[in-house]
């Protein structure tokens, strides 16, 4: 055991955080702490840090354990480069390799005895420098550092220069470096692209310490951890396995719960009801009862009643005006921020009904086409064409739709006054605000919550085409839930950018990889992204030897990206023909085997026993549909060759 949490309890003016929570963490450990926003998690880590005091309770780390902890934001003001942030991380080696070379320097004046000791010197401290593997430490750092997307170009920036979330990337980097024994992360991936969280994940897989992940990033910790550590109504209960086991375990134990729990509220009533029972009987005996019952009850553990969020979405949006079948059709897209080429001659449609997800590392340009779609820039070259009958609602990050003295219900009743209270309550109980949560200020609320407040407003409007830049940011795993299930259950049409992959692996019909400068369309999901990634990306978006901005290149470039998104989409094409086909042949399987099944029971049927007329053509059917199961057999074996 390297940390152990005991009887953990705090409290703030607001009520109480953490009561009597307590866990462990093994030596080399993976854990997750899971919950609510609000729920603790940020304020258990800080204890654990003891950069907060709890009212009581104790932290226990093991002797010579040392502790390294990310918080959601960095604030660093060093006038030093990333790379002279970087290069403190191995100081202790720096001195070493110094030591090591003046040794050699000083060898070469020195003879006999004294000659002697400094060569047994130097090859104890080289012996030491190369266990430390401090050989590599300068391709260690780079590794790092690129791994959590910087480039070389930017190892000589001055911190101080950089925005909020490269700085938390640096930080990060510095903590990866230092290789505590014990790393905490509070939202590690919240300023990472995919690239640079599934580098993230293999690198903290791999590391030797233990590690406590706060995230909101479900297949991040399905990824890692092997260990969830819940916080729920103030108390803490762990369960062993990655946050797919979590959520399973979570759910039975939720309904055994609850199931206690509606049992003891039954007897309780019941036992009330005896109670009133023998006391209107007047008695003395019946009185005495009635007391000896009622002592009972007091002594009795009452149950609380088990927390239960239902992220499940119970409303079927369906947008007014139905658009048509094509919805959006991009053609040669192209779009420079001086002389930084994000991408050149895009091509891609959107037909109604789909759910697209854009995705890419950052700086690409995800979030410039969303924003060129809905006319707040201007594309460079390119023609953008909407069908018929479409109507936009856009969401981005910043939520400027919302009037912050409004209380939730005005919200939804001034946008909508044709709701009924009840409509209104149902659209809000669904994005989970229920009760009086409805009669909270939008000033009131965290970024999150008025996140779901503009969603919600976002869906209940006459669009029928969403364009969501990064709707899960903010957004704790029950919400996202309940958008996941929101989107599913919306008939409109959906382009969304994220980088959330549990979220697009769910919602996801198609996915665009801007990647090179091109999109790389995949029909399926998230999993079915990553099954075909490296090969497509070879094909369509193989990385340029280089790219000029003359007109030259410009020119030579349009044919080429076109010819990619035809062979593409012929290629596409082609695998839809075969699965709608394969789906057929199955069909007509099951048909074929049932009929065959039927003939079976009727040639096996005694009324017919003396009919051979009828034997004869029972027989006659189920030859004919043998012989052309046959044939669907193999031509099932062709289609999935």
């Amino acid at each position: 055991m390297v940390l152990s949490c005991n009887h953990i309890s705090k409290s703030f003016v607001t009520g109480d955080v953490l009561t009597d929570c307590s866990f462990h963490i093994e030596d080399h450990e993976k854990a997750a702490i899971v919950g609510l926003n609000g729920a603790g998690k940020s304020t258990l880590l800080k204890i654990i840090t003891g950069e907060m005091s709890p009212d009581s309770g104790d932290v226990t780390i093991s002797k010579g354990k040392n502790i390294g902890y990310l918080a959601q934001n960095q604030d660093i003001s060093a006038d030093s480069t990333i790379m002279d942030e970087m290069l403190k991380t191995k100081e202790y080696l720096i001195n070493m390799e110094e030591r090591i070379r003046s040794l050699e320097i000083e060898m070469k004046s020195k003879t006999g005895e004294e000659l002697e000791a400094l060569m047994d010197t130097y090859s104890k401290l080289n012996h030491t420098f190369e266990l430390e593997n401090g050989y590599a430490y300068k391709s260690e750092i780079t590794g790092v550092l690129k791994g959590l997307g910087f480039t070389e170009d930017d190892f000589d920036k001055k911190i101080s220069s950089l925005s909020g979330g490269q700085k938390t990337r640096v930080f990060l980097s510095r903590l990866l470096l230092l290789k505590p024994d014990i790393i905490l992360l509070d939202e590690p991936t919240n300023h990472l692209d995919m690239t640079s969280i599934a580098w993230l994940e293999t690198f903290l897989t791999n590391y030797p310490g233990a590690v406590i992940i706060v995230s909101h990033d479900r297949y991040f910790l399905d990824k890692i951890v092997t260990h969830v550590i819940e916080i729920e109504n103030h108390t803490i209960r762990s369960y062993t396995g990655n946050y797919s086991a979590f959520a399973e375990k979570k759910e039975k134990i939720r309904d055994a719960e609850l199931k206690h729990y509606y049992n003891q509220q039954r007897e309780i009533k019941h036992q009330e009801e005896v109670i009133e029972k023998l006391k209107s009987f007047n008695r003395e005996k019946s009185i005495k009862r009635a007391e000896s019952r009622e002592k009972m009850l007091e002594k009795m553990e009452v149950l609380n009643k088990p927390i239960f969020v239902d992220s499940e979405m119970h409303l079927k949006l369906t947008p007014q005006i139905t658009s048509g079948n094509d919805v959006l059709t991009v053609k040669e897209l192209s779009k420079s921020f001086g002389e930084n080429m994000l991408f050149n001659n895009l091509d891609f449609e959107v037909k109604r009904g789909e759910k697209v997800a854009i995705i890419g590392d950052n700086g690409t340009g995800k979030t410039t086409i969303l924003k060129i779609i809905n006319n707040l820039i201007d594309a460079d070259h390119g023609e953008i064409s909407l069908g018929s009958k479409v109507v936009i609602g856009y969401y981005d990050q910043e939520h400027h739709v919302l009037t912050m003295e409004n209380t939730l219900f005005e919200e939804i009743s001034d946008a909508y006054p044709d709701m009924t209270g009840t409509e209104i309550r149902n659209v809000l109980a669904a994005f989970l605000f229920t009760g009086d949560d409805v009669f909270k200020r939008i000033a009131d609320l965290s970024g999150g919550e008025r996140g779901r407040v503009s969603l919600a407003k976002l869906m209940l409007s006459k669009s029928n085409f969403l364009i969501l830049d990064e709707p899960t940011n903010h957004l704790d795993i029950t919400s996202k839930e309940i958008l996941e299930n929101a989107l599913n259950n919306y008939d409109g049409t959906v382009l969304y950018v994220s980088h959330d992959r549990y979220f697009i692996n769910k919602t996801a019909t198609r996915i665009l990889d801007l990647k090179n400068k091109k999109l790389v369309n995949y029909i399926g999901n998230y999993d079915y992204y990553l099954e075909k990634c490296d090969e497509m990306t070879k094909i369509y978006a193989p990385e340029a030897v280089s790219l000029s901005s003359g007109s030259s290149s410009s020119a030579g470039t349009a044919p080429a990206a076109k010819a990619d998104w035809k062979a593409q989409k012929e290629e596409q094409a082609k695998l839809r023909k075969i699965q709608n086909e394969i789906k057929k042949t199955e069909s007509r399987i099951d048909e074929l085997e049932q009929i065959i099944s039927e003939c079976d029971s009727e040639l096996a049927n005694p009324e017919y026993a003396t009919n051979v007329g009828k034997l004869m053509e029972i027989q006659k059917t189920k030859e004919a549909a043998e012989a052309e199961l046959e044939t669907l057999y193999e031509k099932w074996e062709e289609l999935n060759s």
